[in-house]
């Protein structure tokens, strides 16, 4: 007996469109932070080397 029903496909399509986005996600927040720690590094670079 086989197993036609659309909706399983599109279940499957749904849950790769989950895992995409799940990791492109994760991807922008690694990124993001790691923009964000250097803008603080370059500010306490900045404020170190000023002149007094």
């Amino acid at each position: 007996m086989t197993d036609n029903r659309p909706d399983r496909k599109n279940g499957a399509d749904q849950e790769k469109w989950k895992q995409k986005g799940v990791a492109l996600r994760a991807f922008f927040y690694i990124f993001g932070t790691h923009v964000f720690a250097g803008f603080i590094w370059l500010l306490f670079y900045l404020g170190q080397h000023a002149q007094k």
